[in-house]
């Protein structure tokens, strides 16, 4: 620990960095750290560098003051200024040009430990990688040990701002008008999570009973580039009260549209942790080799998550997710749907 820093040496930091290069799931998994140093040092200004396809999930966040585009191609460019611009700097990843980076721009550098002894050197505080699985959100909370803060609000942070909200609906007021309720089904993952994925008929039988049970429902079918033909193909099978939204719009054009949503129900991704942070009635699906009690919505008043029924020692990425039968998907989503 650098000299200044022993307790009640030093006052408050004043200006915070939090470094998050990752994907949509892992740069909101941060949010709740983000919001607890805010809450601690009211008086600073806490700034997240996130990956540049990513930033924009940051935006109208409260307590976030700005943010910052970087990813380990280029940070070995930058924060060579002789001047270090932050007090605190929280380091996600074991990426060594990040580390590096928040070397040369905090005066109190804290990370997990790296796989290499000389990272661990530019660090001021080294935490141990938990040896047993945890909550990701708790986990990522184990940075602010050194710091004596303690999260209680472990929400995930996202904001749709009124703009977008007007925007989406006048889309769906076009698209899909009606006054019933809304639902949005993301059936797939990405490429190479796609064993996270439950099975097509699977969520075409639940899009079929839920327009059932209600006659003027409508359903969007959600996902990014690489899920639209899948999204076209169930919405064209399942009919006119059904449109696929996958891939026809920016990240925050599609989430403004899931703020709209009477019912989520999504595989293990992106829009999944997105859902949550909004506080949509939701139902998540979770394949065993990344079980849901550890990346599961914390705190979520209208969730209801489903474990792939295999257990850990059991468990494979051949294991199929049709393991997790279509009755109790329905069963979730009936008793999410009775307390919206």
């Amino acid at each position: 620990m650098p000299a200044g820093w022993e307790i009640g040496a030093m006052a408050d930091p004043k200006s915070i960095l939090v470094i998050v290069v990752a994907r949509i799931g892992d740069t909101l998994l941060a949010t709740p750290i983000v919001r607890a140093l805010s809450e601690q040092y009211p008086e600073a200004r806490v700034h997240v560098a996130a990956h540049p396809k990513r930033v924009e999930l940051l935006d109208n966040l409260p307590f976030v003051a700005s943010t910052i585009p970087l990813d380990k191609k280029r940070s070995p460019f930058r924060g060579w200024l002789p001047r270090k611009g932050y007090d605190l700097v929280l380091v996600y990843g074991h990426d060594a040009a990040l580390i590096k980076y928040a070397h040369r721009v905090g005066r109190r550098v804290i990370a997990f430990a790296q796989p290499k002894p000389a990272l661990n050197d530019l660090l001021d505080d080294v935490v141990a990688v938990p040896a047993t699985l945890m909550h990701a959100v708790e986990e990522r909370g184990l940075l602010l040990s050194p710091l004596n803060i303690l999260m209680q609000n472990k929400r995930l942070g996202y904001v749709v701002d009124s703009a977008e909200k007007d925007q989406a609906q006048t889309w769906l007021n076009r698209h899909l008008p009606g006054d019933g309720p809304v639902y949005g089904l993301q059936p797939s993952s990405f490429p190479t999570k796609a064993y996270r994925d439950w099975p097509l008929d699977n969520f075409l039988e639940i899009g079929r009973r839920l327009l059932l049970q209600n006659g003027q429902a409508r359903i969007l079918v959600l996902g990014g580039p690489d899920g639209q033909a899948l999204a076209d193909q169930m919405a064209a099978s399942l009919g006119e009260r059904v449109s696929s939204v996958a891939g026809r719009f920016g990240l925050r054009g599609s989430f403004a549209l899931m703020s709209l949503l009477d019912l989520y129900l999504g595989v293990d991704t992106g829009p999944t942790h997105v859902a949550g942070a909004l506080g949509v009635p939701m139902v998540g699906l979770y394949h065993c080799q990344h079980p849901g009690r550890y990346l599961q919505p914390l705190q979520h008043p209208k969730g209801v998550f489903l474990e792939h029924p295999r257990t850990a020692g059991d468990c494979s990425r051949e294991s199929d997710m049709s393991e997790i039968s279509v009755e109790s998907v329905w069963h979730a989503v009936t008793k999410v749907l009775q307390h919206v």
